[in-house]
């Protein structure tokens, strides 16, 4: 029985009931690529390797790599990469990929950037997050959840909270709870001028929540840039919406010139 590593940030799923759940609301088909990250002690996985019918499994831990390139040795349709999941290239491992995984928290929110930016080549992503991230992730403007997280994903994807998980679903058991989110490109995805602009906005927006604007944007925007892009410089950053973001970076790229 391989042991959680805290460096990895590993929190085993061990709960079967909550594994049906994930299985229920993914659905994997013959006719798929589903892609796992963080695999694991394999729980979700061998559910996932009899129903897909490719499965491409993302694990960092080479004491578990080692387990499942043996578990899995004769099974054809299962391919093991050893590799950091942020730094792998989604784009290589082919189209309408169904990605799922029960995310380390530590790199839970730089994961997810960077999945988004390759949200091109996958239909859907579920993954069990921290509940706090996963409230962050689903918020509407003008709560306190909704921030820079909230922003940046949905100029690319839209998100549904689907399940909350206890931690004593896990070994070791999170001191926090776990929820369960379903992420799907949009339909119509944000036009971004230059998206390192737009990033680069709303870090700054919300760099001083309970500041205006006015405040939090000075030097970057004026009071009348705001209000020419129809944007009250009194409000605060949790007012704006993803799309309201989006044409202030692109007034920006567009003012310089870039």
């Amino acid at each position: 029985m391989h042991r959680p590593r805290k460096r990895f940030g590993q929190h085993f799923l061990t709960d079967s009931r909550v594994v049906d759940d994930i299985l229920t609301a993914i659905q994997p088909r013959k006719d798929e690529h589903v892609v796992e990250i963080g695999p694991g002690r394999g729980a979700l996985t061998q559910s996932l390797a009899r129903y897909a019918g490719r499965l491409t499994l993302i694990e960092l831990d080479r004491d578990l790599v080692s387990h499942l390139r043996r578990l899995y040795a004769q099974v054809e349709q299962v391919e093991i990469i050893s590799a950091d999941a942020l730094e792998v290239d989604y784009t290589e491992l082919g189209s309408n990929l169904r990605v799922v995984g029960n995310l380390p928290y530590n790199i839970s929110t730089p994961l997810l950037f960077h999945l988004a930016a390759h949200a091109s080549v996958v239909r859907d992503m579920h993954f069990m997050l921290q509940k706090e991230v996963v409230d962050r992730i689903v918020a509407e403007p003008g709560s306190k959840a909704y921030g820079r997280l909230g922003v940046m994903l949905r100029a690319r994807l839209t998100a549904t909270h689907l399940f909350d998980v206890a931690p004593d679903a896990f070994d070791p058991p999170p001191r926090v709870q776990s929820a369960v989110v379903r992420l799907n490109p949009a339909l119509q995805p944000l036009q971004l001028d230059d998206p390192e602009r737009f990033a680069s906005v709303v870090t700054q927006a919300f760099s001083q929540r309970r500041k205006t604007l006015r405040n939090t944007l000075k030097g970057t925007f004026s009071a009348d840039e705001l209000v020419a892009q129809q944007i009250d410089p009194q409000a605060r950053a949790e007012t704006l919406s993803a799309a309201q973001f989006a044409r202030l970076a692109n007034s920006l790229t567009r003012r310089d010139g870039n």
